[in-house]
């Protein structure tokens, strides 16, 4: 009681260290928190809505009253924090945002560990606190090794299609917990040193299988509590098998619950469109010079290695954090697509459009991306540009 006391409200030492992007233990900070204020024993809910003019919590502990739990602006950095008694471990909030243009926003908790199921889409409060762990032997042993020299031999995987219940329910999910027996023997009979989980972090639609998240410290509901999702890890554990978790720090969804556009302004997602959406997967980009930013996906990459005890991560769409023109292909090919299917632009500007085909070959194979299409227009300047990328250096001196 005496450590929840201590650690769980917010100082101005850690409203310092979140706007300098070095707070790693912040997700113990921001999100909810079951804890003692005094001899009350509650819940303390902090969140950072710099943009934000008024912030209120909205749960099932009130009736989903938009009144009811207005919370304090903290400090210069944007943080709301309020504490409120009775709250019961597993109820569903979420934050109501009032905007200096009296719009109202209804919020997931970006730092929730928990989730309503899809298609729900509010936070549950969950104490992290409860899990006892039998897995000390395999973390004291991984410690003492070489990753480098130790040979691995990598299962991917993802829960929700590995195995279903064929008792006619309309997902026929297992649990992590039915899981976990499963795939620890399937791993040992093969043999497998380490599972890569897939699509763990919460997310909206199935479809992403889990690439497009809007839960970044919250185990996805579909398949149990967070808790559950633990005993999965501390029995592949305690069966020597190590687990590896598909990370997606390089962009999230657009759901109006989620981060993006999180407080009425671009808070999580760079302002400008060309550094902040990626147009082929209709997703929000991070915007990594942000500190509170950068805090929120260190702090994340950690909070599942100590809280969790995941023993690697596997960066998603790293080449798109790197390169600018990542989108570059895409935006080249759908231009083809409106030219091919304007003949007059074609006829009335040939000249100017073979020429432009041209300086993008250039500009693509210069800048070391090979990109492919698929192209079913008979479209002859297209053609022209298809040859042009395997026959660059002939027409470089006609462009200098």
């Amino acid at each position: 009681m005496n450590e929840e006391q201590t650690t769980v409200f917010i100082s101005d030492v850690d409203q310092y260290l979140f706007g300098q992007g070095t707070h790693y233990d912040i997700y113990k900070k921001l999100g909810a928190h079951v804890c003692h204020k005094g001899k009350k024993k509650g819940v303390f809910f902090a969140v950072w809505a710099p943009n934000a003019k008024e912030v209120y919590v909205l749960g099932e502990f009130n009736d989903w009253s938009e009144s009811a739990a207005p919370m304090k602006r903290i400090g210069q950095g944007g943080i709301f924090v309020t504490f409120i008694e009775d709250v019961k471990e597993g109820q569903m909030y979420k934050y109501m945002f009032v905007l200096p243009d009296g719009r109202k926003l209804y919020k997931a908790d970006p730092y929730a560990n928990y989730a309503e199921m899809r298609p729900g889409t509010a936070s549950r409060i969950y104490d992290l606190n409860h899990f006892k762990w039998d897995d000390q032997k395999w973390l004291n042993s991984r410690d003492q090794k070489d990753m480098n020299k130790q040979p691995m031999a990598i299962y991917e995987c993802h829960i929700g299609s590995w195995m279903k219940h064929l008792d006619g329910t309309e997902d026929g999910f297992y649990n992590y917990r039915e899981f976990a027996d499963r795939i620890v023997a399937y791993l040992k009979k093969m043999p497998f040193t380490h599972v890569e989980l897939m699509g763990i972090a919460e997310y909206p639609f199935d479809g992403s299988w889990g690439y497009q998240v809007t839960g970044y410290y919250a185990p996805t509901s579909r398949y149990g509590t967070p808790d559950d999702f633990r005993y999965m890890i501390d029995l592949l554990h305690r069966n020597c098998i190590g687990v590896i978790l598909d990370w997606v720090p390089a962009h999230f969804p657009r759901d109006a619950y989620g981060l993006c556009e999180f407080d009425g302004t671009c808070l999580y997602e760079h302002p400008d469109k060309r550094l902040g959406e990626h147009p082929d997967w209709g997703t929000k980009i991070f915007n990594y010079s942000k500190n509170e930013v950068k805090n929120f996906l260190i702090a994340n990459a950690l909070f599942w290695i100590r809280e969790f005890h995941i023993d690697g991560l596997r960066v998603d769409a790293v080449a798109s954090m790197l390169y600018l023109d990542y989108a570059l292909a895409y935006n080249i090919f759908n231009w083809f697509k409106r030219l091919a299917l304007c003949a007059p632009m074609r006829k009335q500007c040939a000249d100017t459009i073979r020429l432009k085909l041209i300086k993008i070959a250039v500009k693509v194979v210069r800048s070391g991306r090979y990109i492919y299409f698929k192209l079913c227009s008979s479209c002859p300047y297209i053609s022209e540009f298809c040859e042009t990328l395997t026959n660059i250096s002939s027409l470089q001196p006609q462009l200098e």
